[in-house]
């Protein structure tokens, strides 16, 4: 819409109508503020962060407001919710009655290239290869030249057509424009000059336009401006200067233009600004400095400019705002400071500001510094939202789930390898520190699902404290102390399988001494690693506060010097090489493997075992690479510059950094032989004790000896199982043989042969039936 307006597509459109839109739109603006100040009794009565339901009393949290659910009752909350300021109202406004105008008029010029479009006195001769301004009728009041291959205009080109209000000479490539070129055009309004080749305009161009309200000069490789430039032009209300190669402004940019309401340098070199630059500016209620090369911003640069209503300074180099930027900015409904890193943001520095209604930043983050302002962008930084800290449903169930498998994993582990006696007690040992270390994770996504439900649907009310808070900035040292001991302590045990394998007949083992000598270290090295962004927050400012989740994934220009470097040399630096470590070491092992394999003689009982080892050294690395390489992708990618969506901060770091922590305790004991071995000897002891105890009990209340006939009939042996029978039949059969024995019965050699046999595979695991078998047939011979 607006580069239509910057075209000048709109033939047929009356100045009037223009200059009327402008004009009413910027009173409306404020006459609409004034009545939302006016009515700040009931603004005053919502707590920060909260505005009124209109005229009601109820009020409502920033973040109802303008999601398209009437939560007011009377769609207070939904009113005035898109950005209308700008040129679509304009637009809509202008040209929608233009076009009725131009279709009903017939033309009134007697002179005029034949090819062109005529409409009453205006004049439309585009893309007709004209090589200079052609001669028509001195009554014309609108002369459109656009696309033509006019490339100079020399001295009273336009002195015969004093009527003209209206110039369009776009897309000619003009080069060259005298300084007396506009000579004599004292009723122009309107004039376009926008993608031309014009360098330089001589002070003093626009001398006897003192009735244009409207100049454009976008497109142009215009480099310096002075303030002379400007002289005459004590009507002009419009001015822009879109995409030009400016690198510096005049001192009093509006010393000439006291009318100025709208000033747009968007897209030049612009690197600085003065205190003095907008001095006298004090109509201004629009000015536009988007995507140029200012890096700073003096404290009193806007400090004339009581009218200023937006304020446009995205996509710029700032690197910090001064504290009072903004205070003599009291009407300004509209601030855009998109693409923007704000190091030393503070709410003080918003509040002067009482008619903010719409604000824009690059961090989710920064809302919570302007908790007064109801439109707040971006609505969430992927992570947290002004609802919850954890924006995504999907996000709130899995922090829960991964934080549960993660220390229940690491718990078991760690108590079934306390349990079971193991041969290499130093390996067994490092195990359970690394589950211990990992453990620690899962205790860190507990915490954010408990903190997550604690600010749910008031998040953005608590959001800065939260993230200045200690017990952020304690979680993040435990998920940072957690991350980097088991990034170590893999590498440890990666070197020393690696030792083992590749090596075989080397003594280079650490013993038990050594052993815990480097597991101390480690845990030193990552508590080291972990606590000293706590030590001088100078140097690195609040290195755990930087998102909801409080951990240090990523990093933005808002991060001191000292904080991006140490976190670039832990992720980028530390983890990295474990990395590659932990991956070449398991490719050696793993080529070593194979090489022995196919040495032996019996190679085909190896290939079984070869592919276990294959798969289980392919889920290791393979559990290390989802974890680590989405993190130096996007470390990487942040070096470079490239915007980062904060969804995917989210999601790496609740679903692919704890993946180790998760994986770990199957990866390094669950699926390992010996552990496997083990726990098929503990469960088939606990199955034969659990069998002993059985029998013992089904002997107890097999032998029954009752005078009552009638107790099977009242159920004492009511309930026969296959066991019973068969345990009775047991008894009966060692019953007989051992009365045989004992009677010498059976012959001398048949009963010495039989005796071990039956000792073996019958007394000695039916301890107990065969005492009480032996008590009974004493009896009987006796």
């Amino acid at each position: 819409m607006r580069k239509m307006l910057w075209e000048g597509s709109y033939f047929g459109t009356t100045l009037e109508g223009i200059l009327k839109v402008l004009t009413e739109m910027t009173f409306v603006t404020g006459v609409k503020n004034f009545a939302l100040t006016k009515g700040s009794t009931i603004t005053s009565l919502c707590p920060k962060g909260y505005f009124p339901c209109g005229n009601l009393t109820k009020c409502l949290p920033r973040a109802f407001h303008c999601d398209g659910v009437d939560d007011c009752g009377n769609q207070a909350d939904e009113d005035s919710c898109g950005d209308t300021s700008g040129w679509a109202t304009i637009f809509g406004t202008v040209h929608g009655n233009a076009n009725y105008v131009a279709l009903t008029q017939e033309c009134s010029l007697n002179q005029y290239p034949q090819p062109c479009d005529c409409k009453g006195t205006e004049l439309e001769c585009v893309n007709m290869g004209l090589k200079s301004v052609p001669v028509i009728s001195s009554n014309a009041t609108l002369l459109s030249l656009k696309e033509n291959k006019i490339h100079s205009l020399p001295d009273k080109v336009f002195i015969k057509y004093t009527a003209l209000k209206q110039i369009f000479l776009q897309h000619n490539c003009i080069t060259h424009i005298s300084r007396r070129a506009f000579f004599g055009l004292h009723n122009l309004q309107i004039l376009y000059l926008s993608h031309n080749c014009i360098t330089t305009l001589r002070p003093g161009v626009f001398k006897d336009l003192h009735q244009l309200t409207w100049l454009i000069l976008d497109d142009n490789p215009i480099t310096r401006i002075s303030q002379r430039l400007f002289t005459g032009l004590k009507s002009l209300f419009f001015l822009s200067m879109v995409n030009n190669y400016l690198e510096a402004l005049p001192k009093q940019m509006c010393a000439q233009m006291p009318q100025l309401n709208w000033m747009d340098l968007e897209g030049n070199g612009i690197k600085c600004l003065t205190n003095s630059t907008f001095l006298s500016c004090n109509s201004l209620t629009v000015l536009f400095l988007p995507r140029n090369q200012i890096d700073f911003v003096p404290e009193k640069t806007f400090s004339s400019l009581k009218n200023l209503g937006e304020l446009d300074l995205s996509s710029n180099m700032i690197m910090e705002l001064p504290a009072h930027l903004f205070q003599d900015l009291k009407l300004l409904q509209k601030l855009d400071l998109e693409r923007i890193e704000i190091p030393n943001i503070n709410t003080r520095m918003f509040q002067p500001m009482t008619n903010l209604s719409h604000i824009y930043f690059k961090n989710f983050r920064y809302c919570s510094y302007a908790p007064h302002v109801r439109i707040c962008m971006p609505l969430t930084d992927g992570i947290s939202s002004f609802e919850d800290l954890l924006a995504n449903n999907i996000l709130r169930i899995f922090v829960w789930v991964i934080a549960f498998i993660t220390c229940f994993g690491n718990l078991f582990v760690i108590g079934m390898r306390s349990f079971i006696k193991a041969e290499n007690t130093t390996h067994a040992t490092s195990i359970k520190i690394l589950c211990c270390a990992d453990c620690l994770m899962g205790v860190y996504l507990f915490f954010i699902g408990f903190f997550d439900i604690k600010y749910r649907g008031q998040y953005q009310k608590y959001a800065l404290l939260w993230m200045e808070s200690l017990q952020c900035r304690l979680m993040g040292f435990l998920a940072m102390l957690s991350t980097e001991v088991s990034v170590l302590l893999l590498t440890y045990l990666t070197l020393e399988k690696f030792l083992v394998i590749v090596f075989p007949f080397s003594n280079i083992r650490p013993g038990k001494w050594q052993t815990s000598v480097i597991l101390i270290c480690i845990w030193i090295m990552g508590f080291l690693i972990a606590v000293i962004p706590f030590w001088n927050e100078d140097y690195f400012g609040n290195f755990y506060g930087k998102n909801g989740v409080c951990f240090p994934l990523y990093y933005d220009q808002t991060e001191d010097i000292g904080s991006k470097g140490y976190s670039l040399g832990i992720f980028l630096g530390v983890n990295l090489l474990a990395f590659l470590i932990i991956v070449f070491s398991y490719i050696i092992m793993f080529c070593s493997i194979k090489k022995t394999a196919l040495q032996t003689s019996e190679v085909r009982n190896h290939v079984g075992r070869e592919v276990a080892v294959a798969n289980r050294f392919f889920f290791i690395v393979f559990s290390d690479a989802i974890c680590w390489i989405p993190v130096f992708v996007i470390k990487i990618l942040s070096l470079f510059r490239v915007e980062i969506p904060g969804t995917i901060t989210s999601w790496i770091v609740i679903f692919f950094l704890p993946v180790n922590s998760a994986l770990n305790p199957i990866l390094y004991t669950l699926t390992t032989s010996f552990f496997k071995d083990k726990l098929k000897q503990l469960l088939h002891k606990h199955r034969r004790k659990s069998i002993f105890k059985t029998k013992k009990e089904s002997l107890s209340t097999s032998i029954v000896w009752t005078d009552d006939s009638s107790a099977l009939k009242l159920g004492v042996l009511n309930k026969i199982t296959l066991g019973d029978v068969l345990l009775v039949c047991f008894n009966f059969c060692s019953f007989w043989f051992w009365y045989r024995i004992k009677k010498d019965s059976l012959p001398k050699p048949i009963s010495r042969s039989l005796l071990p046999t039956f000792s073996s595979r019958l007394i000695l695991p039916n301890l107990v039936n065969f005492i009480i078998v032996d008590f009974i047939v004493e009896g009987l011979v006796h």
